[in-house]
């Protein structure tokens, strides 16, 4: 029957049969499905990516004017006219009257340009007389030589003491050994206004008050003494402020600021008894430049210890028996001693100093968050830097190299010009009150003056010839 039945089975193909197998997850099997988008679109899952069977038009793309004219109007008999819609159409030809002169291209070869036709556009014909009647501003001529050199006999060659000062009533004052000289503008007369002995002398500061009328000066002594200009009379003598001679003043309404060789700056309120009120202590040398800003809240001080600090009028130590009250800033970038120090006109937070003759730079600061901005090497000794009240410039005074005047662009400190002249390092700088005149004084005993900044468009004064008279009976 076996043999039989395998017999039939041999003869006859087998027919398969149809299996119901249970499904495998593809996962289990080990084989990966490839991946088929779904087409329906209510999938739970928020990041799926559905393909619809439907083409939905971006209808932004569409010139809706176009689309209404070619269903509201015939259809053209040329078959190769391009259809244009009637607002294109009307573009088209203010362009081409306006601008293009009837002409559709604007860029094609020819051997020169054509002829303009036609009118220029408002806004061409607005812009080229606005651009005409404006006047253009006139590159101001700055002198490289000074305009006057005056004879200053005896002026003590010593970099960290201040010996000229600029008043507000236009009267210079210029320190020569024991002697202090005024120059005043008004009438061009040079008076003497004391002689300091040689016990108390030589003077090493001078400072004018904010009136004009009162000046303050330092002398070797450490004493410190009042007078009073309209009146040629001494109002007062500050005694114990120091231990030694004051080479720094710097007045804050009718506060006087003094800074010693013992490395003390003190406040002194001239119209109380007792004047000492406020003290600071942060140098570990002389103080040789103090600088109030101009909204008199910061104080700036630079001393023989390379160091710069910044002192807040409200910080001080209201008690002087305790000799100390804390700075707001302390720069110690500075490689030498720091005299030269000017706060900026036009921005109430920069600081500019100068170091000596090993440090050599200009050095800015922002007196609110204590960074320094910028820092630019001379190559030499940095005396004295003053602002240009009417520009963005900078003047510093130099030593020992050539001992030029260099005025600098702010902030990008171009050169834009040196002024030569000083045979010996400059020792001081003051500025006319309408900012437009440097006076230098040097080791080489002179005094010049410079008309680097310029006249204010508001001030046109006559030039007084009085101005530059000589010191030489001084002599």
């Amino acid at each position: 029957m076996e043999a039989a039945g395998s017999g039939s089975a041999a003869s006859t193909p087998k027919r398969r049969r149809l299996e119901l197998r249970p499904l495998v997850p593809l996962e289990v099997a080990g084989a990966r499905r490839p991946y088929m988008p779904s087409l329906c679109s209510n999938s739970n899952n928020p990041s799926a990516k559905y393909y619809g069977d439907r083409f939905i038009p971006d209808r932004s793309a569409m010139d809706m004017d176009m689309a209404y004219y070619l269903l509201t109007e015939p259809k053209k008999d040329q078959e190769n006219e391009v259809k244009v819609s009637p607002a294109k159409e009307a573009y088209r030809r203010l362009l081409a009257e306006k601008i293009l002169s009837s002409r559709t291209r604007i860029l094609a070869f020819r051997n020169k340009p054509p002829e303009h036709e036609g009118m220029l556009p408002q806004i061409l014909v607005e812009t080229l007389t606005s651009n005409q009647t404006k006047p253009a501003k006139q590159r101001r001529k700055i002198p490289q030589f000074a305009e006057r050199t005056l004879d200053a006999p005896g002026v003590v060659d010593d970099y960290y003491l201040n010996l000229l000062d600029w008043g507000s009533k236009n009267v210079l004052s210029i320190a020569l050994e024991n002697t202090l000289y005024l120059w005043n503008s008004a009438d061009s007369s040079t008076s003497e206004l004391v002689t300091i002995d040689n016990d108390h002398g030589p003077i090493t500061s001078v400072s004018w008050a904010c009136d004009g009328q009162h000046i303050a000066v330092g002398l070797n002594s450490s004493d410190i003494q009042l007078w009073d200009t309209s009146s040629n009379r001494l109002m007062r003598k500050l005694q114990g402020v120091h231990q030694s001679r004051v080479a720094s003043l710097a007045w804050n309404n009718s506060i006087l600021t003094t800074g010693g060789m013992d490395g003390k700056i003190v406040n002194n309120d001239v119209r109380m008894r007792s004047h000492i009120v406020q003290t600071y202590r942060g140098h570990a040398a002389e103080v040789c430049g103090l600088r109030w800003s101009g909204s008199c809240q910061q104080l700036a001080s630079g001393g023989n210890d390379n160091l710069v600090h910044i002192w807040d009028a409200s910080m001080a130590s209201s008690n002087p028996s305790l000799g100390y009250s804390r700075w707001l800033h302390r720069f110690s970038d500075h490689l030498a001693a720091v005299k030269a120090l000017a706060w900026c006109p036009f921005q109430s937070n920069l600081l500019a100093s100068g170091g000596g003759g090993n440090d050599r730079c200009i050095k800015f600061w922002n007196t609110h968050t204590g960074l320094c901005l910028n820092s630019v090497d001379t190559g030499g000794q940095v005396c004295a830097l003053l602002w240009n009240k009417n520009e963005k410039e900078l003047l510093s005074a130099c030593g020992f190299v050539q001992n030029p005047l260099t005025l600098w662009k702010y902030p990008s400190m171009v050169k834009l010009a040196e002024l030569n002249g000083h045979t010996s390092r400059v020792l001081c700088l003051a500025q006319s009150p309408d900012g437009s005149t440097v006076a230098s004084v040097a080791a080489d005993e002179t005094l010049r003056f410079w008309n680097v900044f310029g006249t204010p468009q508001a001030l046109k004064p006559a030039v007084n010839s009085g101005m530059f008279n000589s010191f030489s009976h001084i002599r």
